[in-house]
């Protein structure tokens, strides 16, 4: 997960407002076992996908769009087995969102996880929730 490119500097201090309210919000998943605590909402930004790795080994892509709906697929782009989902493009697709894979450029429906471009092909789609 590269964050450094996607971090604006600032020379201001936080206060002790914005530092609580940027801490406070995480983004969560629902796993087998419960729910698993991921990232700070802060580091989801619309249009962009964020990696994270999960207890079992196992990536998830997280997004967020324009609205602050949140959505969470496997990382694993099922064509070409590479973890880079996260960094593929999104957009709609009859009123649906997804992601377009940066390697074979095949569309994931953010919903559902099946793949746009073959019927035959799904991703692990998660449930998300922000506390």
């Amino acid at each position: 997960m590269t964050l450094a490119s996607e971090t604006t500097a600032t020379t201001a201090k936080p206060t002790a407002t914005s530092t609580t309210a940027a801490t406070a919000a995480t983004v969560q998943l629902r796993l087998p076992d419960g729910w698993f605590t991921v990232c700070d909402l802060s580091l989801l930004l619309p249009g962009r996908g964020v990696a994270a790795l999960l207890p079992d080994g196992r990536q998830v892509a997280l997004f967020q769009d324009h609205t602050g709906r949140m959505y969470a697929i496997d990382n694993r782009d099922p064509f070409s087995g590479a973890a880079v989902l996260s960094r593929g493009l999104t957009g709609t697709h009859q009123g649906h969102p997804f992601v377009a894979s940066p390697l074979l450029k095949q569309r994931f429906d953010l919903e559902s996880g099946q793949c746009l471009d073959d019927e035959t092909v799904r991703v692990t789609t998660y449930e998300v929730r922000a506390r």
